[in-house]
C-alpha cells in the first residue's frame, strides 16, 4: 500500500524508470488515441464476397453463415451497388450450383451463362465503378467437392490447368477484373497469364490465392456454395499443411515469378503470421481472406452474448492490416463499411 505522503517520492520513481515517458498520456482522450493510431482500417481495404444462385425473389440464408445469404443475379447487383455507396472498391463472386449442374469434370465452369458470368455482367452493366473478383477453382462445379478433375482418387495437376484456363478465360470475358486462382495446382498462374494474355485480356489482375491452407475453417462456406456434403476426402494432396510456413514463402514466390499482381493469405486470422511474412519479404499487395468459419465464430460469440460483436468486428478486421494486409475479403465487409462511415 502506498500512502498519500509517499506518493511524490512514487512518482519520482517512476520517472526515474520510465525517463519520464508517461506512455499511457496519449491513450487518455479519445481524440488523442486516434490521432497517434498507427493502423487504420477504411471501406477501400474490403472485399465483399457474395454467393449468387439461380432464380428471383428473396434471399436464401446460409444458417452456418448468420447474416449471410445466397442472392439471385438481380440481388447481387443490389449489392454491388450498396458496395459502391459503402465505399467498397471489390466484390467477389462464388456461386451455389445445383447437383444437377455438376458433373466430375466441372465442366459448368466452362458455360459462358454460368451464374457467375451471368452476375458479372449484370454488375458491370449497372455498376461499373465497382471491381469484380472471381474464384478459379472447380469445387463449385464438381460432383466431388474437390477443386480439379479427379483421377484414379487423386487430382490431376495438369489437366486440371488446361481446365481452369479456360474458366478463366471465360470469367474475364464477362467482366470480371481479377482473376483468383484459389485451387492450389503448381503451375497454374503462368497458364492462366498466358491464356488471358494471348487473348488480349492482359489487363485482367491475377489475385492468387498463394498460401491456402487445407484448413477446418472452410466448412461455412463449402455449405454455401453447396459442395459440404459432396466432398470424397480430403484436400490436404494440394492445399498446404498448416505446420508450414516456410512453403508459404516458396508458394508465393513462384506464383509472383509466374505473374500474379496481387498474393492472397487463406485462412487469414490464424495465419496472421503467414501474412505478415509474406507482405514484408515480397513488398507485394498482400490479401487476407477472413474465412466463412472465422467470420461464423465470431458471429456466434456474438449471438450468444459472449462478445461484443461489433467491436470483434473491427478488431479482427484491424489485425490484417497491422499484419501488413493490402486488404480484406470478409463477410463483414457490409458492416463495417457502415460502421466505419458512421466513425
Amino acid at each position: 500500500m502506498v500512502l498519500q505522503h509517499d506518493r511524490p517520492t512514487l512518482s519520482t520513481r517512476i520517472d526515474a524508470v520510465t525517463g519520464g515517458r508517461r506512455l499511457r498520456r496519449l491513450r487518455q482522450h479519445d481524440w488523442s488515441r486516434r490521432l497517434v493510431r498507427e493502423t487504420e482500417l477504411s471501406p477501400a481495404d474490403l472485399i465483399w464476397p457474395i454467393f449468387v444462385r439461380e432464380g428471383a425473389g428473396a434471399d436464401e440464408a446460409v444458417p452456418s453463415m448468420p447474416g449471410v445469404a445466397r442472392r439471385s443475379v438481380a440481388r447481387a447487383v443490389e449489392a454491388a451497388r450498396e458496395a459502391r455507396d459503402l465505399g467498397i472498391p471489390v466484390v467477389a463472386l462464388f456461386p451455389f450450383t445445383t447437383r444437377d449442374r455438376r458433373d466430375d469434370r466441372g465442366s459448368e465452369a466452362l458455360n459462358e451463362n454460368n451464374l457467375v458470368c451471368r452476375a458479372s455482367r449484370a454488375i458491370k452493366d449497372a455498376v461499373p465503378e465497382v471491381g469484380i473478383l472471381c474464384d478459379v477453382a472447380l469445387d463449385p462445379y464438381t460432383s466431388h467437392g474437390h477443386d480439379g478433375v479427379m483421377r484414379g482418387g487423386r487430382i490431376d495437376n495438369d489437366e486440371s490447368v488446361e481446365i481452369l484456363c479456360r474458366q478463366a478465360l471465360v470469367q474475364a470475358r464477362s467482366g470480371c477484373d481479377i482473376i483468383g486462382p484459389s485451387d492450389m495446382m503448381d503451375g497454374r498462374v503462368a497458364m492462366i497469364r498466358e491464356t488471358l494474355d494471348a487473348e488480349g485480356l492482359r489487363d485482367t489482375m491475377i489475385m492468387s490465392y498463394a498460401a491456402k491452407y487445407a484448413s477446418a475453417f472452410y466448412g461455412p462456406f463449402r455449405d454455401a456454395v453447396g459442395s459440404n456434403d459432396l466432398l470424397k476426402g480430403d484436400k490436404r494432396t494440394y492445399q498446404m499443411d498448416f505446420g508450414n510456413a516456410e512453403e508459404a514463402v516458396r508458394e508465393a514466390a513462384q506464383d509472383i515469378a509466374e505473374g500474379a499482381d496481387m498474393i492472397m493469405v487463406k485462412p487469414g486470422m490464424v495465419y496472421l503470421d503467414i501474412v505478415a511474412r509474406l507482405a514484408a519479404e515480397f513488398g507485394m499487395p498482400t490479401f487476407a481472406y477472413q474465412t466463412s468459419g472465422e467470420y461464423a465464430m465470431i458471429e456466434a460469440a456474438a449471438g450468444n452474448g459472449w462478445l461484443d460483436g461489433e467491436r470483434a468486428m473491427m478488431e479482427s478486421l484491424a489485425a490484417f492490416k497491422r499484419a501488413g494486409a493490402a486488404g480484406i475479403l470478409s463477410y463483414f465487409a457490409p458492416r463495417a463499411a457502415a460502421a466505419l462511415r458512421r466513425g
